[in-house]
């Protein structure tokens, strides 16, 4: 006979008729011959009945409307699932209850308390309405093939409370499922969770957790092939995603790892829960009833899983009691009265560290207990503290626990180096450590004001690829947008083959940012950043961006804003990494350009800024070459401006100059006031950067500018400066036609020496000269060295547009993944 498999779904799986549904659904879905159902009862009925017991014991507590809401609430369902004829049949047995329940509450009312047993009845009317219901829903369904047979748990599960919770008596259990579900049964047996009875036969539960345990139990009776445990979530969790929101599903856990972690405070299931499953080898599927298709976790003997470490927990609050003095050391039997004397107060020691030379001994309590422990401890050696054989006995509170679990661990080289790496590097202080020697668990305390933080950077350091950047990206406009585009291309690829994950987690325009911890997609950004952006806050973008769940953070300034550029030491100096085509920094006062080098030194983060001339041409990267490589500069010069380029590209006489403008500035060539292309500042500010990457100490004022905008258009509105600029046609005919009779061209061309001369300006240079050949909007520059002096090196291309700018911010994102260990 095919083998059973029992599943159990808690109360969120049956919380309304919709859940009920959904539950019917799956357990229809099996092609199984027998299957058990273990079912808790609707979500908050059990916490419900229990108060109901609270307010009769009260003087004037009101337990009947409680009650009527209790009882109206499985009328709603029962119509919304049932016929009827069938539904009514249900709401007679219902209706039953609760007056029974109400005669009992009145019993308390009386007597002012509640006794153990009543409250075991009262509590366990849940599981009874909950099964009930679902019973007669499935048959009224007609798709299960075989009966559906209503198991009431009370009649088969035996067990007796003792000092560990309640324990199971086998035999007598084992001989009451043979006689409520034959072994040639087939279809679906409803069974109660939670409920079970003593031996002698009154009505008991099985505690907290007891319907996992109802499960566990049942599918111990009934031999089964496998448990599913039916909950709201995908399976277990490597950490709490309240904490972690980069928390994994884990594929599959041993026993004994989920018990560690259920210890520690993970949300699996009870260890006491899995012992019957334990016992018989039986494996436990945690799943989602409102995702069934998905596979969740397997928790099993010899589960088969490539991960080293499962989960990363803790516990708080603790606090860590220090038992300490030169008395202890070699003494016999001290760790046997100090925790003798624990046991005898009743505290539950949950981490315990001594060190070899058995000066001291710690442990870890949960914080409730922790001047009974202290009283406790002090009165066990109230001699010895009196003697000065032990000197203190001091607490700490406000601490927490955090537990690594992997039966992987065993073994393993470096993996309490990766713990402890990843709480230095967050800046997270250990006050004690415990590992047992199966090297199944690494636990440390810590301050519980950093264990959130702590946790998050350890979880980093085990499951996030150590090359995770954060990045925060500002001026989501021209290039920031391409920017965006050309990273969510190429997210899949870098991942698969580089292990390389760039996580856009936050971008912000000039008045709206938004932050979103899944990552910010590209498509209609523009009216997402409208409608759903909260108002810019670069302090908050900072900290949302430097995540400590996360490796590395890296903010990309993709605007021209001077206002950005001021917080760019800030950033570095707290360790955010900075990637921009922002000129103003770079060119900006000298004395700020220093600090952000110095900050970057200071915190070990990287500054790049290759896109501020260029756009995506090497220009800065190449001179950083030839200097580490020992070369010497001794001039760089070069057409900077892709609009200027394009400009005198084209004028040679034939059109006027004003024309040429107007043209360029249709096709999108110029800034939207020509005058900011015109000026030649632009091409002063990248010379300036220029100069700097040199050794050089330029300034603004340093560099010698001839602006091309007529002195008396300088100040001019912008139509009045596009109507006027023909009147000035006459004075650039002359240069051009002076030009060509000398066989030369006009080429608007910054240099700066190694002298500290730098020169911006219109410049006549002979037809056979490099930069007198190039393309319309191409940048050339051109690097004289002692190494390249006979034939200076150059470097050409197109040097502006959203495409190849983007390109090139993109390319220092790459370099710095690479800088911080991708393997590129």
């Amino acid at each position: 006979m095919e083998k059973w498999i029992v599943h159990k779904f808690g109360g969120s799986s049956v919380a309304d008729a919709q859940c009920f549904a959904r539950v019917a659904d799956i357990v229809e879905s099996s092609p199984r011959v027998r299957e058990g159902v273990v079912l808790s009862a609707c979500r908050g009925i059990t916490d419900a009945l229990l108060n109901l017991l609270g307010a009769a014991a009260a003087v004037d507590g009101d337990f009947l409307t409680p009650l009527k809401a209790i009882e109206e609430r499985h009328r709603d369902i029962a119509t919304a699932l049932l016929s009827r004829p069938a539904c009514a049949t249900y709401l007679d047995s219902l209706q039953s209850d609760c007056r029974d329940i109400a005669g009992m509450l009145q019993t308390v009312r009386l007597i002012r308390s509640a006794p153990d047993a009543v409250r075991d009845v009262i509590s366990g009317f849940g599981e009874i309405w909950s099964t009930r219901l679902f019973t007669r829903y499935l048959q009224e369904r007609g798709k299960i093939k075989g009966e559906i047979r209503w198991i009431d748990a009370r009649q088969v599960v035996v067990v007796e409370w003792g000092p560990l919770g309640p324990s199971v008596q086998w035999p007598a259990s084992e001989a009451n499922i043979r006689k409520v579900l034959p072994a040639d049964f087939r279809g679906r047996a409803i069974i109660t969770g939670f409920l079970a009875a003593t031996p002698r036969g009154v009505q008991t539960t099985l505690g907290r957790n007891g319907s996992d345990f109802s499960g566990s139990i049942f599918g111990a009776l009934l031999d089964s092939q496998e448990i599913h445990i039916w909950t709201d979530v995908d399976g277990v969790l490597s950490a709490d995603p309240r904490l972690v929101p980069n928390a994994q599903i884990i594929d599959q856990l041993s026993y004994n790892e989920a018990m560690e972690l259920a210890y520690f405070g993970a949300k699996v299931i009870h260890p006491q829960t899995m012992a019957p499953a334990v016992a018989r080898d039986i494996p436990i599927y945690i799943r989602n009833t409102f995702a069934p298709e998905k596979p969740g976790t397997l928790i099993c003997a010899k589960p088969k899983s490539e991960l080293t470490v499962k989960g990363i927990t803790s516990i708080d609050p603790v606090a860590l009691v220090n038992l300490e003095g030169a008395g202890m050391i070699g003494v016999p039997g001290t760790a046997q009265r100090l925790f003798g004397a624990l046991r005898d107060a009743g505290i539950s020691v949950i981490l315990i560290s001594q060190g070899s030379s058995e000066h001291s001994i710690c442990f870890a309590i949960p914080e409730a207990q922790a001047a009974a422990a202290e009283a406790a401890v002090r009165r066990a050696f109230e001699s010895e503290l009196r003697d000065g054989q032990i000197q203190s006995v001091d607490v700490d509170r406000g601490l927490s626990i955090l537990a690594v679990v992997g039966d992987g661990m065993a073994g393993a080289h470096g993996v309490a180096a990766k713990v402890f790496h990843a709480l230095g590097d967050s800046g997270v202080n250990v006050r004690a450590i415990a590992q047992g020697a199966s090297e199944r668990n690494i636990s440390v305390v810590v301050d519980g004001k950093g264990a959130a933080k702590a946790l998050r950077a350890v979880h980093a350091g085990f499951y996030l690829s150590p090359n995770t950047l954060s990045i925060g990206l500002i001026g989501p406009g021209t290039v920031g947008r391409v920017l965006l585009e050309q990273i969510a291309s190429q997210l899949e690829r870098l991942r698969r083959d580089t292990h390389l994950d760039l996580r856009v987690r936050a971008v912000a325009s000039s008045r709206k940012m938004l932050l979103d911890e899944q990552g910010v997609d590209p498509r209609g950004l523009t009216e997402r950043l409208a409608a759903a952006g909260t108002a810019v806050d670069l302090a908050q973008f900072a900290n949302f961006v430097q995540a400590d769940h996360i490796p590395h953070a890296v903010i990309v300034d993709c605007t021209a804003s001077a206002e950005v550029a001021t917080h760019y030491a800030e950033w570095l100096r707290r360790g955010i990494h900075i990637v921009t085509p922002n000129k103003k920094a770079n060119s900006g006062e000298l004395a700020y350009y220093e600090s952000l080098k110095k900050a970057r030194r200071g915190s070990n983060t990287h500054y790049l800024y290759e896109a501020t001339v260029g756009a995506g041409l090497p220009v800065i990267h190449t001179l950083r070459d030839l200097r580490e490589t020992g070369d010497d500069i001794i001039s760089i010069e070069g057409i900077f401006s892709g609009t200027l380029a394009y400009l005198f590209n084209v004028f040679d006489g034939s059109k006027p100059f004003s024309a040429i403008v107007l043209d360029a500035k249709a096709r999108g060539y110029t800034e939207p006031d020509p005058r900011d292309d015109l000026s030649g500042l632009d091409v002063a500010r990248k010379l300036i950067i220029l100069g700097r990457e040199m050794g050089l100490k330029l300034q603004m004022s340093d560099v010698k500018v001839q602006s091309l905008v007529p002195a008396a258009l300088a100040d001019a509105g912008m139509e009045e400066f596009l109507r006027r600029l023909p009147e000035f046609d006459g004075q650039m005919n002359e240069l051009v036609q002076a030009a060509r009779k000398a066989g030369q061209v006009l080429r608007y061309v910054g240099r700066v020496g190694a002298d500290g001369q730098a020169t911006v300006g219109l410049t006549r240079l002979d037809s056979d000269h490099a930069f007198a050949h190039i393309a319309l909007t191409d940048n050339v520059v051109r690097y004289a060295t002692r190494r390249y002096c006979d034939n200076p090196l150059i470097v050409q291309g197109p040097g502006a547009g959203p495409e190849v700018t983007a390109g090139g911010v993109f390319s220092d994102l790459l370099r710095l993944s690479a800088y911080l260990g991708a393997n590129l």
